[in-house]
């Protein structure tokens, strides 16, 4: 790596692929599971590096549900959403679009209300005490089906918060298939929301297809598999459609082997539009600073080169044009003075 971490550390950075529950570190976890005694979740921070081991991306999603079984109260879902500003604010960022999955607790028993009041507390207070702006993505639990994908649009839209910029659909891709949520993008959408699917992770470029013809996908979460279809690479690139890339989850799921096969130095060659993302950190053992020196050094990057990844991220976020601008100026200032 030509860049030192250091530099990755204090690089100003906007995170666009970032889960609400995925994001809870140890320390927050160990919280949530002292609160609430009896769940398989080790409340020791040292354990859980060890319950965060994964087999497969079936494994990571039941142990991923197993925390989200922690969060069973309003008061819960402040704590985590504030206390993950703070850790973010630690690794200098500046603004993320933070993925919630409301129907999640919403079944299990927070009113959705509450749920909406909950989050906007925390981001208020957060930007207020640790200078970063948040902003929400809702998205649908794809294991949960159609009645999540009925129950997430109507919080959307019927407890709409202020943060809420898009809408998405996460979870498995295998056994879920794109198109029969079309009639919730669309209605999201109509909405003003940005539709900001997951695909391509866990299955083939058709899924990516379906994505941004079906769901009008504006992003693609992960979009892993999109170098197989060359048809898709020249549809993405010649739309300027991002792909929000998240290398070590890739690894640490399975849906890609290892770092040498990672397709983000491919997609860059491609010229396709790339964001860096750390997805579930510390269910991965990474943060955001580890994933710029991954993408650092499958791309050869000096800091003028990080600097322009940061501000990719950036530009074609769902951020207000004085978040964008004051942000990419800082980070210009920032490699000025490396």
């Amino acid at each position: 790596m030509t860049v030192s971490r250091e530099f990755l550390a204090g690089l100003p950075k906007a995170e666009l692929h970032v889960h609400h529950v995925g994001s809870a570190s140890p320390r927050i976890v160990a919280a949530l599971a002292a609160r609430h005694p009896g769940s398989p979740v080790p409340a020791d921070p040292a354990e859980l590096a060890k319950y965060f081991q994964f087999t497969d991306f079936a494994k990571f999603i039941e142990i991923y549900l197993t925390v989200v079984d922690l969060v069973k109260t309003p008061d819960d879902v402040r704590l985590l959403t504030y206390e993950i500003a703070r850790e973010m604010a630690g690794h200098n960022l500046r603004y993320a679009e933070l993925t919630c999955t409301p129907y999640m607790s919403v079944v299990r028993g927070i009113a959705a209300e509450a749920f909406c009041e909950a989050i906007e507390d925390a981001r208020i207070a957060a930007e207020k005490e640790f200078g970063i702006v948040l902003r929400w993505i809702f998205d649908i639990a794809g294991e949960a089906g159609l009645p999540a994908a009925d129950g997430t649009l109507e919080i959307a839209l019927k407890n709409r918060p202020e943060g809420l910029v898009g809408f998405g659909l996460g979870g498995p891709e295998i056994g879920v298939p794109r198109p029969q949520f079309q009639p919730h993008f669309e209605a999201a959408i109509a909405a003003g929301l940005h539709s900001v699917p997951h695909a391509g992770e866990t299955t083939g470029p058709e899924t990516i297809w379906d994505a941004v013809r079906v769901l009008k996908a504006e992003r693609i979460g992960h979009g892993t598999s999109t170098m197989q279809d060359p048809a898709l690479v020249d549809y993405l690139g010649e739309h300027r459609i991002p792909l929000e890339v998240s290398p070590t989850s890739n690894i640490a799921t399975r849906a890609v082997a290892s770092y040498d096969v990672h397709p983000l130095r491919a997609m860059v060659e491609a010229g396709l539009v790339v964001t860096i993302n750390s997805d579930d950190p510390p269910m991965f053992g990474t943060d955001l600073t580890n994933e710029y020196a991954v993408a650092t050094e499958l791309l050869d990057l000096d800091e003028a080169g990080v600097g322009e990844l940061a501000k990719t991220a950036v530009r074609v976020s769902f951020a207000e044009d004085s978040v964008k601008n004051a942000l990419v100026a800082e980070i210009d200032e920032y490699v000025a003075k490396a």
